[in-house]
């Protein structure tokens, strides 16, 4: 079947030593190699064994719908975000008791979305944050803080805050100071993408009306299959895929599946490429949602689909009809989810499948250097304030639209102007390369992810390579790590716009919103182009669809010379 290894030992605090490869040959590494030590290990029994109460987590959720909160928003980044916003999703439109939203944006258009469609009497506001100084996290909170403070006082305000941290940070002493509603303790054993069984998973799945008991059994189970010495386990069959076709040249697959369960791709996108980015090597997951894309095999890549059984007929029928196209020699696993306890299983199955690919590619799954280089070099700009572009050049196509702002990596040759750019920036893509769109940005509103969307399937239609649409600054604290720390395969378009209608932050690192993200998404560019990878940083004018769509018909026409 592939790759083998044993899991018995990770309650000891190490994957097991015994490796076997698809020709049966037995390895014995080195038990010292790849330490990854018990400080990381809290993940493996989080359902078997619950740091926090299942009963406490269960009635605090159910204290809150009692005194009628109707809306619950996430703030977050990262691990502490994306599961829930898995499980909520997927829950969607199913009659769960509350309305769920996900808050990990730096765009003011977003924001103002979102407190749009919630009261702040009837809104509990989650504040999720291992470490507790998440800079987003603190940014956006003040923010919502200042939007609310327009409907009820900040005594009140207090009332509707809930805080998810790791046990002495500040956000826990911010909670007890403040007087926030309650403070839910994370495990420190628990990195952020490990953490969709720990409280901040738990939390969010029970405001929506999940039974939490019912869903950590089934968790259990899985805890128990996936850490079985026995061929049969799940978990082992997705690592030795992922990992037999990693060495075949494979170090790409393509997430295809139903609408409902596209959040879970953004989940393992995080799980898989910040675990395994890092010394050079690292596996590619990314969304496909055309799979015509797919429909001949080259050679890089392999495929995992999601069917959910939950669906209508008519959404099951079409979504066979699109894997009908997918190239039969392209390596691939089926997966079905028919409930949400499903879901949780398979997040377990993740889990255990991404800490045994990093034991076999000798990486260590559980911490994430690039990242914190990223957010290092973003503390410095904002302190420092924004280097000077490459150029600046008055926008393209007839109207004035106001001026860009152009930097260009040193590893392109290109004339300066955005035409040339862009035009250098493709023809760099190659055989085994991936294409990314870092867009810091608003996906809200008419239009804009409509022309973002084109963008990325117009380059994977014309070259033929993976193309990504990463969301900033989420994506900074996944896909970031194995851009940053990953093989030199990726060629990056970094997009970001000055804000026509920003929201200031008065006392804070950013004096609003919209520098917070000119500063990420430049720091994002500069940390690219110092680790040698090819890039454009195009900052805009404005954030209107009508930019956007003439950002698309530059990348069109620049392909078109190819």
């Amino acid at each position: 079947m592939g790759s083998y290894a044993s899991v018995q030992t990770l309650v000891d605090g190490k994957v097991a030593s015994r490796v076997y490869a698809k020709d049966a040959t037995l390895y014995d590494f080195d038990e010292n190699a790849l330490d990854f030590g018990k400080n990381f290990m809290g993940w493996t029994d989080l359902a078997s064994n619950p740091p926090v109460s299942i009963d406490e987590i269960q009635s605090l959720a159910d204290r809150l719908a009692a005194d009628g909160i109707e809306h619950a928003v996430l703030i977050g980044q990262g691990g502490s975000t994306q599961a829930s916003m898995t499980m909520t999703k997927f829950l969607k439109g199913t009659g769960t008791r509350m309305d769920f939203r996900t808050l990990d944006s730096d765009s003011p258009v977003r924001l103002r979305q979102m407190l749009a469609a919630c009261d702040p009497a009837k809104t509990v506001v989650v504040v999720s944050s291992k470490s507790g100084g998440t800079l987003e996290m603190r940014l956006m909170l003040s923010a919502v803080r200042d939007a609310f403070s327009k409907s009820i006082s900040e005594a009140e305000f207090a009332k509707h805050l809930v805080a998810i941290t790791d046990p002495g940070s500040d956000l826990e002493a911010r909670s007890a100071s403040e007087g926030w509603a309650a403070t839910l303790p994370g495990e420190p054993t628990v990195g952020g993408r490990f953490s969709a069984l720990s409280v901040f998973g738990l939390l969010p799945a029970a405001l929506v009306g999940v039974d939490l008991k019912k869903l950590v059994a089934a968790a259990a189970e899985a805890e128990r299959d996936c850490s079985a010495d026995s061929p049969d386990n799940p978990a082992l069959q997705l690592g030795a895929f992922l990992y037999d076709n990693y060495k075949a040249g494979r170090d790409k697959f393509a997430f295809v599946t139903q609408k409902r369960t596209r959040a879970l791709g953004l989940w393992t996108e995080q799980l898989i490429a910040e675990s395994t980015g890092k010394d050079g090597q690292g596996i590619l997951p990314y969304v496909e949602v055309d799979t015509l894309l797919l429909a001949k095999d080259a050679g890089d890549r392999t495929v995992i689909t999601y069917k959910v059984l939950a669906d209508s007929d008519d959404e099951q029928r079409n979504f066979d009809a699109a894997l009908s196209v997918i190239d039969p020699v392209t390596p691939r696993i089926d997966y079905v989810i028919d409930s949400i306890e499903g879901l949780v299983k398979h997040f377990i199955m993740w889990e255990y499948a991404t800490a045994m690919c990093g034991y076999l590619m000798r990486v260590c799954p559980f911490d994430q250097p690039n990242v914190a280089s990223a957010k290092a070099r973003v503390l410095e700009i904002l302190d420092a304030g924004l280097p000077v572009p490459d150029f600046t050049q008055d926008f393209i196509d007839g109207a004035n639209r106001g001026v860009a702002k152009v930097r260009v990596s040193g590893n392109l040759s290109a004339p300066r102007d955005i035409r040339g750019a862009l035009e250098s920036l493709l023809a760099s893509v190659k055989p085994g390369d991936f294409f990314a769109v870092n867009a810091f940005l608003p996906f809200a509103g008419e239009g804009r992810r409509e022309a973002l969307e084109s963008v990325r399937f117009a380059v994977a239609d014309s070259l033929g390579v993976p193309s990504c649409l990463e969301i900033g600054p989420r994506f900074l604290h996944s896909t970031g790590q194995l851009q940053k720390g990953g093989p030199a395969t990726g060629v990056f378009l970094v997009l970001s716009a000055d804000e026509a209608d920003d929201v200031v932050l008065a006392g804070q690192p950013a004096a609003s919103l919209g520098e917070l993200a000119e500063a990420q998404a430049t720091g994002d560019a500069l940390t690219l182009i110092e680790r040698g990878r090819r890039c454009v940083h195009l900052h805009l004018p404005d954030n209107s669809a009508t930019t956007l769509r003439l950002v698309a018909k530059l990348v069109r026409e620049a392909l078109a010379k190819l």
